[in-house]
């Protein structure tokens, strides 16, 4: 989204150079997500991979056009999943979800919308952002998952906006002190219930005040970013 936001006309070029006039079907500004569609023959699609199964340490390549160079690739590990940025440098959240894959690939200005794709080829993230105190690559650097893109994307496609699901809780993550505090007992990590909205879809599944989430739907639930 923030590499289209603003503009007043879209251009796409090929790495064959041919050039085409570009539509925005829909954007996401929580997300960072944009769906731009052109009419050309014989495009290639990448297959979609499950950011879900990628595991910290295995190997992806980032594609970009960083600095004006097309088509430009890097390589690295995955250094962590479902990283929020926010928590992590003490910036403000533009209130979105923030669920990163955060990878060592070199990540430039120009990078941003360029795949992150696994050892197979598959689109695994879509690079984002990078976080650095001079505005260069230092080895930090954020992907969108496929989990999130696929439904973002779906939607922009199907409805032209974002349908979201809202949960019905405050909550915050588990620490030591909170642990004591509350006299919790056998669970060392998770989010902690502070209170549950009437009228919720977290009230109506009988969640309650006091009580700690450590998974949802079979995946661990660790800290904010996991949970969302």
């Amino acid at each position: 989204n923030h590499v289209i936001e603003g503009a007043e006309r879209l251009e796409v070029t090929l790495n064959d150079n041919r050039n085409f006039n570009a539509t925005v079907i829909g954007s996401d500004a929580t997300t960072d997500l944009a769906l731009i569609k052109i009419d050309a023959p014989n495009l290639h699609v990448i297959p979609m991979g499950d950011s879900e199964k990628l595991k910290v340490g295995e190997w992806v390549l980032a594609v970009g056009n960083p600095f004006g160079f097309t088509s430009s690739v890097t390589a690295g590990i995955v250094s962590a999943k479902a990283r929020n940025i926010s928590s992590s440098t003490g910036a403000r959240s533009s209130g979105g979800i923030e669920s990163y894959i955060q990878t060592d690939a070199a990540v430039n200005q120009g990078n941003s919308g360029g795949a992150l794709v696994n050892l197979a080829g598959e689109l695994v993230g879509i690079n984002t952002a990078i976080y650095s105190q001079n505005g260069a690559y230092v080895g930090c650097s954020f992907a969108i998952p496929t989990s999130i893109v696929n439904k973002v994307i779906g939607d922009l496609k199907s409805f032209g906006a974002v349908q979201r699901a809202y949960l019905g809780i405050t909550f915050t993550e588990l620490n030591p002190e909170l642990i004591k505090e509350k006299n919790i007992e056998n669970v060392n990590s998770g989010i902690y219930v502070a209170s549950v909205a009437d009228r919720s879809a977290a009230r109506e599944a009988d969640i309650k005040t006091g009580d700690v989430i450590v998974s949802l739907g079979g995946y661990p639930v660790n800290n904010t970013a996991q949970m969302q």
